[in-house]
């Protein structure tokens, strides 16, 4: 990991830290919010760090496992980072489905924490 640019590291430790957490214990994830954090999960939004984990722990399912096909991320102008996630879930017995989320990291104190989060569901409808 040494050669990649270090917001590269920090995303890819980032994102290999939130999907743990998720899959394990989303009641854990109130970590890596802050009050002025936003989510936006498949077009509804929470803004919050109560508001948020309140979203992640309700959601319909028992376990989860994400698999991460693709991440990105980009240093911004004003010293954070920004970091494309594309990949697949499986919750309970559901059919396998691909999903993109996108966070922005900030270093706040010394810690990098995660001031936007928008997520959906790889779901086409041709209809």
């Amino acid at each position: 990991m040494g050669d990649k640019p270090i917001w590269e590291q920090i995303g890819s430790s980032f994102i290999q830290h939130y999907y743990q957490l998720f899959d394990a214990d989303r009641t854990q994830l109130g970590a890596i919010y802050i009050d002025a954090s936003c989510l936006t999960w498949e077009g509804q939004q929470f803004q919050g760090k109560a508001a948020i984990v309140e979203k992640l722990t309700s959601l319909p399912f028992q376990k989860i496992q994400h698999s991460i096909t693709a991440q990105d991320h980009q240093p911004t102008p004003d010293s954070c980072i920004l970091s494309m996630v594309v990949g697949q879930l499986k919750a309970d017995e559901d059919p396998i489905m691909g999903f993109h989320q996108i966070f922005l990291l900030k270093n706040i104190n010394d810690a990098w924490v995660c001031t936007n989060d928008m997520f959906r569901l790889a779901l086409h409808n041709f209809g």
